[in-house]
């Protein structure tokens, strides 16, 4: 329930954020499960929003294991559709746990829904694909070995920045790949090898860093300056907590998206308030919840415009 009520609100929040988003094609955002995507891993778990947001039906994803230690971040994850999978440096004892993942994608397989897992089985924040783990295939193999057709969709997803507000990003997926193509073998060995090649192979030319131009039109100036007098304090703060926070990981980006999409409204609902105070007047205070996202949005072309002139 979580999950469908906070994406039209989580696609409105990219609509700021992230406002050059390249998608993929009608078709494929519509498509139907069982389906298995296998994507690259940039920029932790803003890519998961990201690929949620745009696609029409639910997605499920396999999440590193260590982001579940704290009960309450489980419980709100599990709510997001996210499910734990382990890697040895999150400990060896916990990898006996990953049969609980592969059983919790079957299930979802099963009911011809849609499971998206990082393929690499790491996040680094660069738009270079690293090797693959078997958990993929693993997850591929034992839903045909009961008969779900699952068929698995490559994707590729690429950054023009990590640490830039305002940023573009470029989904992109390949045509489905079938059984047929990916068990060939009778040795289970060869049939991990050739899948993750075939993987690699169709993984690595959807990753190209977005290059389109947003444009920001002239009559935008003066909206964007007020947009960014009014957040621009606000916002630097936030980026220096989230900053210190998460110094020497690839979490920058999520966390900042969480603590802003959490705090804006925050912000907003004290907005209303104090106007309210002040004029008594419920029409005019509810006028600014629709005001300063578009006030924001025009600031974030301003400063994605000025960087483009500088780069």
């Amino acid at each position: 329930m979580i999950y469908f009520l906070l994406k039209p609100i989580i696609r409105l929040a990219l609509w700021i954020f992230c406002p050059g988003i390249i998608v993929p094609s009608k078709s494929a955002r519509a498509i139907k499960g069982p389906v298995l995507i296998c994507a690259n891993h940039p920029n932790s778990f803003l890519d998961a929003i990201i690929v949620a947001a745009i696609f029409k039906e639910p997605i499920y994803f396999l999440a590193r294991g260590d982001a579940f230690n704290q009960p309450w971040h489980a419980g709100l994850l599990k709510l997001l559709h996210m499910f734990p999978i382990y890697r040895l440096s999150e400990g060896k004892e916990n990898l006996a746990l990953n049969e609980t993942a592969f059983e919790n994608s079957r299930k979802i397989l099963r009911k011809n829904g849609i499971v998206l897992i990082f393929i690499e089985g790491i996040c680094l924040n660069k738009n270079e694909l690293q090797p693959f783990k078997k958990g993929a295939a693993r997850i591929a193999f034992s839903s045909w070995k009961e008969g779900i057709p699952v068929r698995v969709l490559p994707m590729g997803i690429a950054y023009d920045s990590f640490r830039n507000f305002g940023k573009k990003c470029a989904i992109q997926t390949g045509a489905t790949i079938e059984q047929k193509e990916l068990q060939l073998f009778e040795e289970e060995a060869l049939n991990y090898n050739h899948f993750n090649r075939e993987l690699f192979k169709a993984i690595e030319p959807l990753i190209n860093p977005p290059q389109i131009q947003i444009p920001f039109p002239t009559w935008l100036q003066s909206a964007a300056s007020i947009g960014t007098m009014i957040h621009l304090p606000i916002y630097n703060l936030v980026a220096a907590f989230v900053a210190k926070k998460t110094k020497g990981t690839v979490f920058y980006d999520s966390v900042l998206f969480g603590v802003l999409f959490f705090g804006y409204g925050l912000f907003l609902c004290w907005v209303v308030w104090v106007i309210w105070m002040i004029t008594n007047h419920w029409l005019l205070a509810l006028c600014w919840p629709l005001l300063l996202p578009l006030l924001a949005y025009a600031a974030v072309l301003k400063k994605i415009n000025e960087r483009a002139l500088k780069g």
